[in-house]
């Protein structure tokens, strides 16, 4: 459908918006009982502290490891800084604070924008399962995720998955310079941005293949990469390596991209290892990433889908460093969750509800679980 009102939504975002209260009071009682606070551990730890310094002080701060390596906030990318002044200056909250009412925000637009991919998908195709429906499961589903918490703090994982998702949406409705638009704000939020620039690009090139010559597409496919690109370009002159700069920066925290071998090697030694439930479970858990990947091919999602959720799967399986991070930067792979949301709305709907519910439950244990131990790096 293409009615994207409130109305036809508003399921999908009280859907939303139920797990992740689920989730946040899971982690307040878990908070309660071991003493610690939610609001610490949702805005004032790990990459919420550099994107809330960033906030208030700008770039230029890093700090020099022991084995001689550089942490520096020109590895985090402005978006989410930005707004979090933004709203910060009108209502006095802490940066931190802020980058919590920015994240919850966002991610009801996630969850918006993946409802109306969702629901398009389904619209295009005749005979499939009902649009409205698929939406819901497969926001329920995104919600649910097991690092579902991440959703609820001042990350920026939020805010990305809702500028892809509606870039993808804008794309696969032809609004090409809207799609160029979110785009560019997308890859100035992560690095993985290049997954929807790489999206919009391969379908601006389809289009022409349909003949669709028109100024807007070129536009969409110019705008696209302007974020990204003035990030890294700005950052290169800061450090003097020119294009070199921000991948120096990155080496930095240790992140490069080996296609999966020094991941693979983590693996095989918990493997080898006394913690060899851990391996098997990140074995089984790249497996599954894998396999519904390859659903959403046989599913045959459009180009443009499959291109970004490929780009979004490789860069977090193929990264070098920071291998607790994987589960996270699988966040915004959203695509992965549609073959489950098609199958579940085959299912009576207490049946579905009843197996949502159910990993609302774990996600929400498991998030306050990891908040309160290791938590994402």
């Amino acid at each position: 459908m293409e009615d994207l009102g409130f109305r036809r939504a508003a399921p999908a975002l009280a859907v939303f918006a139920a797990v992740r209260l689920l989730g946040l009071t899971g982690l307040a009682v878990w908070g309660a009982a071991v003493g610690s606070s939610p609001h610490t551990l949702l805005s004032a730890r790990w990459d919420s502290l550099w994107y809330a310094r960033i906030a208030a002080e700008g770039y230029g701060y890093e700090v020099l490891l022991p084995n001689g390596d550089v942490h520096s906030n020109l590895a985090f990318f402005p978006l989410l800084p930005w707004l979090e002044r933004a709203v910060a200056a009108p209502t006095g909250l802490a940066y931190g604070s802020a980058g919590l009412a920015v994240s919850a925000v966002a991610g009801l637009a996630a969850a918006w924008g993946i409802f109306a991919v969702a629901d398009l998908l389904c619209a295009s195709r005749p005979g499939t399962a009902d649009g409205r429906r698929v939406g819901v499961l497969a926001v329920a589903c995104w919600a649910a995720l097991p690092v579902g918490v991440v959703q609820s703090m001042a990350y920026s994982e939020s805010l990305f998955t809702a500028l892809a998702a509606w870039a993808l949406y804008a794309v696969l409705r032809g609004r090409w310079v809207t799609a160029g638009l979110l785009a560019a704000g997308a890859g100035l939020t992560r690095p993985v941005g290049a997954a929807v620039v790489g999206a919009v690009w391969v379908a601006a090139v389809l289009a022409l293949r349909r003949g669709d010559r028109s100024w807007r597409t070129a536009a969409g496919a110019l705008l696209a990469p302007l974020g990204a690109l003035a990030y890294v370009l700005w950052v290169g002159a800061r450090t003097g390596d020119g294009l070199l700069g921000y991948l120096d920066v990155q080496a930095g925290w240790g992140n490069g991209f080996d296609g999966g071998l020094a991941f693979a090697r983590f693996v095989g030694a918990k493997l080898a290892s006394s913690a060899f439930a851990a391996g098997l479970g990140l074995a089984a858990g790249v497996v599954l990433v894998l396999w519904l990947y390859a659903r959403c091919v046989r599913q045959r999602q459009p180009a443009p889908l499959l291109v970004y959720c490929g780009i979004v799967v490789a860069l977090a399986l193929c990264a070098s460093g920071y291998f607790g991070s994987k589960p996270r930067l699988l966040l915004p792979a959203f695509p992965l969750v549609l073959p489950v949301a098609v199958a579940l709305a085959r299912w009576r709907t207490g049946w579905a509800a009843a197996v949502l519910g159910a990993a609302a439950l774990v996600s929400a244990a498991y998030g306050a679980f990891w908040l309160n131990g290791s938590g994402p790096p």
